[in-house]
């Protein structure tokens, strides 16, 4: 038996996947204590949402639609958005799948803290294979000028895998928690919304 497509579901992934987009414009750096390749943006806060709200394949649908909405302008062939892509779904996914079975919010907190974990560890290798080579490629950044920047604000650290621990790791965790915390605040208030369940 074919399962039956549900309609709100999908205008309202659609409609947190556009909400999603628009915060990606909304990036910034934090100077002196991050180089400036590294930017703060909210866009993975509207798939978490709709990760607890309707399930992690929507979750991850978000973050496909924000991504290949950005595709036709990426200045790195792809690879800025694929990394893009694989970071949201390593956060959103764990944490929508153990919210679905643990359905309060202590489900919530451990999924989110769970999926902000595995998105900082997945982190590494993402940008080690596949952000950091994009750079080169497309910015023709070598490694010796990425590590400039790192080494600019803290001169001791002498290898890009020691970069990325020291930097993006702990940067990835703080990235993904901020969506946690707002997402706890306002998920009960939004969800009946999103659900079709307001009366």
């Amino acid at each position: 038996m074919q399962k039956k497509v549900n309609v709100r579901t999908l205008a309202m992934t659609a409609i947190l996947g556009a909400v999603a987009t628009v915060l990606m414009f909304f990036s910034f750096s934090i100077p002196v204590i991050l180089p400036s390749f590294l930017a703060m943006d909210f866009s993975e806060l509207p798939a978490l949402i709709a990760s607890f709200s309707m399930g992690p394949v929507s979750g991850a649908t978000v973050c496909l639609i924000k991504n290949l909405v950005n595709l036709p302008t990426s200045s790195t062939g792809g690879a800025g958005e694929l990394c893009n892509f694989l970071m949201g779904i390593t956060f959103v996914v764990p944490a929508g799948l153990i919210y679905k079975y643990h359905k309060n919010q202590k489900g919530a907190i451990v999924g989110s803290l769970v999926g902000a974990v595995v998105m900082a560890a997945l982190s590494f290798p993402i940008n080690l294979f596949i952000s950091y080579p994009a750079y080169g490629v497309f910015y023709n950044m070598t490694t010796d000028k990425i590590m400039a920047m790192y080494q600019a604000i803290l001169p001791w650290v002498k290898t890009l895998p020691q970069a990325l621990l020291i930097f993006n790791l702990p940067f990835t965790f703080v990235k993904a928690m901020c969506s946690v915390l707002i997402t706890i605040v306002i998920y009960k208030r939004i969800s009946p919304l999103i659900k079709g369940t307001m009366k």
